[in-house]
C-alpha cells in the first residue's frame, strides 16, 4: 500500500477547474517535487494532500486512511501531515524558544536535533523582529517539524530567498529526510531547485499532470516546451526549418521539433556528423561558459568549461551525449 495516494481529486472555483482529475502515488521516503507556472495549481493540490482545503471531487488516502477536509471534520488539517506555507507568519514579542515550546510535541533531545537540522539552535534567544527571512523560514520549518509530523509539505520553500540562504534550506531539506526519516513533497515553479533532491517530478500545467518522472528522464526527454523550459536552459530544434540539423541528430528527427540542453552540444573537430557555424556571444556564468553558436540559421547554446572561442569564429558542432 502506498504512504500517499490520489485518486481522481479536483478543486473548483466558480465552475472552473483549478486542480482537474489528479491521481498519483507516494511511497514512504520517496521523494517528491511538483513544478509548475503560477497558477497551474500546485499549491492549491498541496493544501488539499494537508486537509486544508476541501476537495470538489475523489479522494486522498494517508496510510490507507482518508484525509478529511475542512468541510469533514472541526479543525482543518491532519495530525500527522505538516505543511509550510510559502506565507508563513511567526507570532510578535516571543522569544523563538517561547514560539517552538508552543508546538513541541516531541522529547527535548529531538527537539534539540531539529533545531540542530534547521540551523536556528542559535537564534533561539532572539526575537521574530531580530531575524532575516530565511531565518525566519527556519524556525516556521523546525515548528512543523516539532509537532511530529509523517509526512512534510513544502510550498515554494525556495521562493523570495538569495542564494546564500537557498542553499542552507536545501541542505535542511535533505536532512530532514535522511536523519529524521520524514517523507517530504515540495511545490516550486522553478523545476531546477529540486533537480539534486526529487526522486520523482511532477509537472502541472492548468491544473493537470502533464508529465512525471525522475529528474533524469524529464530534463534530457521533456514531452512539451513547457516541461522543458521548467527543468532549465535548451535548444529547441525545428528540422522542418533547420533541417541542417538532422545530419547531426538523426534521421529520426527529420520533420520534428527537438529540445536538447547546452551541455549535449560540443564543439568538434570538422566531420561528417558535425555542423558549421558562427560564434555569436560568449558569456561567463563562473562555473562554465555559455557559447552561442549560428549554425543553420539557428543560433544553439552550448556549455563548456573551457574559454576558447571568441564572437566571429568559424567552429563546428557536434553532440556531446544523449541522456
Amino acid at each position: 500500500m502506498s504512504f500517499l495516494n490520489l485518486d481522481q481529486v479536483i478543486k473548483l472555483e466558480q465552475d472552473r477547474a483549478i486542480v482537474k482529475p489528479t491521481s498519483f502515488s507516494q511511497n514512504k521516503l520517496e521523494r517528491i517535487a511538483i513544478a509548475g507556472e503560477t497558477g497551474s495549481g500546485k499549491s492549491t493540490l498541496l493544501k488539499m494532500i494537508a486537509g486544508l482545503i476541501q476537495p470538489d471531487g475523489g479522494s486522498i488516502y494517508f496510510d490507507g486512511i482518508k484525509v478529511l477536509g475542512p468541510l469533514e471534520q472541526l479543525l482543518p488539517g491532519h495530525a500527522q501531515i505538516a505543511y509550510l506555507s510559502q506565507h508563513f507568519e511567526l507570532r510578535n514579542n516571543y522569544r523563538i524558544e517561547e514560539l517552538l515550546e508552543m508546538s513541541n510535541m516531541v522529547s527535548n533531545d529531538l527537539a534539540e536535533t531539529i533545531f540542530s537540522i534547521c540551523r536556528i539552535s542559535q537564534l533561539l534567544k532572539r526575537k521574530n523582529d531580530e531575524l532575516s527571512g530565511g531565518e525566519k523560514q527556519r524556525i516556521a520549518l523546525a515548528k512543523c517539524l516539532i509537532t511530529a509530523p509523517r509526512l512534510l509539505l513544502l510550498d515554494e520553500p525556495f521562493s523570495n530567498l538569495d542564494r546564500v540562504h537557498k542553499n542552507i534550506i536545501q541542505s535542511v531539506i535533505e536532512d530532514i529526510g535522511t536523519r529524521l526519516g520524514i517523507t517530504c513533497m515540495l511545490v516550486s515553479h522553478d523545476a531546477t531547485d529540486a533537480l539534486s533532491w526529487a526522486d520523482r517530478v511532477i509537472i502541472m500545467k492548468e491544473g493537470s499532470i502533464i508529465q512525471e518522472g525522475t529528474p533524469k528522464q524529464l530534463y534530457y526527454h521533456p514531452l512539451t516546451e513547457y516541461t522543458a523550459a521548467l527543468m532549465g536552459e535548451y535548444n529547441l530544434i525545428d528540422t522542418n526549418l533547420h533541417p541542417g540539423f538532422i545530419a547531426l541528430l538523426g534521421e529520426s528527427v527529420k520533420g520534428k521539433r527537438a529540445m536538447l540542453r547546452p551541455e549535449q552540444f560540443l564543439i568538434v573537430d570538422n566531420n561528417e556528423r558535425s555542423l558549421s557555424g558562427i560564434v555569436e556571444q560568449v558569456l561567463f556564468y563562473g562555473s562554465h561558459y555559455m557559447i552561442h553558436v549560428k549554425a543553420d540559421g539557428l543560433s544553439i547554446k552550448i556549455r563548456t568549461n573551457t574559454y576558447l572561442y571568441n564572437p566571429g569564429d568559424s567552429v563546428n558542432i557536434g553532440l556531446s551525449y544523449i541522456g
